[in-house]
């Protein structure tokens, strides 16, 4: 049992989470949780380091998910004390299992039919709400233009539930951006817009760019579109939550898509 915080790998599980520039240079990232470690169960993916308390491996259902992850045969699960744990972690109450994996975000597809395009979304629980919601909405994919908060930003990947695993998520810059999306119509949500989502044609290749709550859309996204649509409201309500707004926009363009097949 690892019983030292100034253990090797333990400070560097503490650096990963706590230094974005470490994480970038190292490309790695960790995860906390059952259901974190239940998705790589699920997906054969081995976690490069694993690490564990006597407590969280008391559950059977527990004892089982280590040791299937044991069985993907990349690394030892590693069992550590509670307050090892607890210096490790990024909660105030750790789940009681850790691990580390590497930035490998799954390729985007040729010919993407939907995408979101967030603008300088620097909320960590938004932006975790989004890719989980994205994911839920089946878009084919995640672009981060400059300004967003990192991606692998511990309270990100809480959020997430796992997206990180199965939805292609990438930073880009706006003309990176603008070249991916040069195929496809691009929808930026606004609260002064005429057009209703609901009017839009999502059927045909789309990208929707949502912006932050704070500064709305910046100047670098509305370059890139002169579609602007937006979501009807009572008029006693100011605007949306951006994680919010954008998930009614992409259900209806999910809405769209099921009825057309």
């Amino acid at each position: 049992m690892i019983t030292s915080s100034s253990n090797a790998k333990v400070k560097l599980v503490r650096r990963l989470q706590a230094d974005r520039r470490f994480r970038s240079r190292e490309q790695r990232f960790v995860v906390e949780g059952t259901r974190w470690l239940t998705e790589l169960v699920k997906m054969k993916l081995p976690p490069e380091l694993l690490f564990y308390t006597q407590r969280w491996l008391e559950t059977a259902v527990h004892a089982q998910i280590l040791q299937q992850l044991n069985s993907l045969g990349q690394s030892t699960p590693l069992l550590v004390s509670d307050d090892v744990m607890q210096a490790m972690s990024d909660t105030s109450t750790p789940p009681g299992i850790l691990a580390v994996l590497p930035m490998q975000p799954p390729p985007l597809r040729p010919n993407p039919t939907l995408l979101l395009v967030l603008d300088a979304i620097n909320t960590p629980g938004n932006l975790g709400t989004m890719l989980r919601t994205a994911g839920a909405a089946g878009v084919d994919g995640v672009l981060l233009a400059p300004d967003c908060v990192d991606l692998y930003n511990p309270k990100v990947v809480r959020g997430s539930m796992g997206s990180h695993l199965r939805l292609p998520v990438y930073s880009q810059t706006w003309d990176e951006i603008a070249n991916t999306v040069q195929t496809m119509q691009v929808w930026l949500a606004t609260i002064q817009a005429e057009t209703a989502y609901t009017a839009v044609n999502w059927t045909q290749p789309s990208a929707l760019i949502i912006g932050s709550e704070a500064a709305g859309a910046s100047e670098a996204a509305r370059k890139i579109t002169h579609q602007h649509l937006t979501i009807p409201m009572h008029a006693a309500t100011e605007s949306l939550n951006a994680a919010v707004a954008a998930g009614v926009i992409l259900f209806e363009a999910a809405r769209q898509r099921r009825k057309s097949q």
